[in-house]
């Protein structure tokens, strides 16, 4: 029998950045007819779950709000016209409740868990049973508590509007958790891979993931240019999985081949950039902004997943569900790997 409350981790507001999560006890609610109690056993953080407590998330927010939208567990309570689930059933949450299929519209982009929606950083949550998704039988319940966000994210960016082909060339920036993923699906589907990456450690590390070419942007300023000539008569990449913003859309905007798509993720480097929507035309190339993905896509992800027994990259450090302000600063301090993981069951 479940427990009458849980333990949480809630953000308060943004005036005092990290000292706003605070752990909290809270009765769990009844579960209503088309929902599904989990027992949450980990949960997994991403740059989003930084900024929000910081202030400086530009989408949707509510507050107070259990934190992180990434979590993996098993169901053990379902209601009583449930269809989709069964007490046992391991399954991750879906980063926006909301999305299920197709392009994503303004009333599923704030249904966001972990901003607008409580979240994963909890020992229990009642969710819609359309707010899951079964969990990859490959992995372990720390993996595949990195998947809700950065993983579906990457699985958008290379086949959520023009599908990567086997032979075709995919540029990823960095070793954050969208970048390895976007890696290691790509390896998957028999394309060649460029990474950049500040440090040689990272570099061999991208290279034994399967990275065809490493490229230092710290001892090469025009790494655009450089990943360009890297493929085959120098067109250009099919895919760039651009995470940095201000300073790195100029340098994609050099490696992309005509046709090519920049999947627009993330904000590392800053918002403000030289580039402009006229750069698409000089380029014959299409500028993509991505926000997570459906739910049917993440669907076809976790069958990819375990086709292909992908297993994602955690970091060596995993925290216990005590210490997650400390796993927030250690991952602020850019210390971690892959993905950051809390152990919560």
């Amino acid at each position: 029998m479940a427990p009458s409350t849980t333990k949480q981790w809630v953000v308060t507001g943004t005036e005092k950045g990290f000292d706003e999560l605070q752990f909290t006890e809270a009765p769990i609610p009844q579960v209503g007819e088309n929902e599904v109690l989990v027992k949450i056993h980990a949960a997994s953080l991403n740059y989003r779950d930084l900024m929000i407590p910081k202030g400086i998330y530009p989408f949707a927010t509510k507050f107070p709000v259990v934190a992180s939208s990434d979590g993996s567990g098993e169901v053990v309570e379902v209601g009583s016209k449930v269809s989709k689930w069964k007490k046992g059933d391991k399954v991750v949450t879906l980063f926006n409740q909301g999305h299920q299929f197709g392009p994503v519209d303004f009333a599923a982009a704030v249904t966001g868990l972990g901003g607008v929606l409580d979240g994963a950083l909890r020992q229990y949550g009642v969710f819609n049973e359309n707010g899951l998704v079964r969990s990859p039988s490959n992995l372990s319940h720390i993996e595949a508590s990195t998947l809700s966000c950065a993983a579906l994210t990457s699985w958008n960016a290379l086949y959520g509007l023009k599908p990567l082909k086997p032979g075709e060339w995919v540029l990823v920036e960095g070793t954050g958790g969208v970048s390895i993923f976007a890696l290691q699906f790509a390896k998957a589907a028999g394309a060649k891979v460029i990474a950049t990456t500040s440090s040689a450690a990272k570099g061999e590390t991208l290279k034994k993931l399967g990275a065809d070419y490493v490229i230092n942007y710290r001892e090469d300023a025009n790494w655009g240019e450089t990943a360009k000539k890297l493929t085959p008569g120098g067109a250009g990449v099919h895919h760039v999985v651009e995470v940095g913003g201000q300073g790195t859309v100029e340098q994609s905007l050099k490696a992309i081949r005509f046709e090519g798509i920049i999947s627009v993720i993330g904000l590392l480097g800053g918002a403000k950039t030289e580039a402009s929507v006229v750069d698409t035309l000089r380029h014959i190339c299409t500028a993509r902004g991505v926000y997570v993905g459906s739910k049917a896509l993440m669907e076809e992800m976790v069958a990819a997943i375990e086709a292909n027994d992908i297993h994602p990259v955690v970091d060596k450090e995993v925290f216990d569900f005590e210490k997650t302000k400390e796993a927030y600063n250690y991952m602020w301090d850019q210390k971690h790997f892959g993905k950051l993981v809390i152990k919560i069951a």
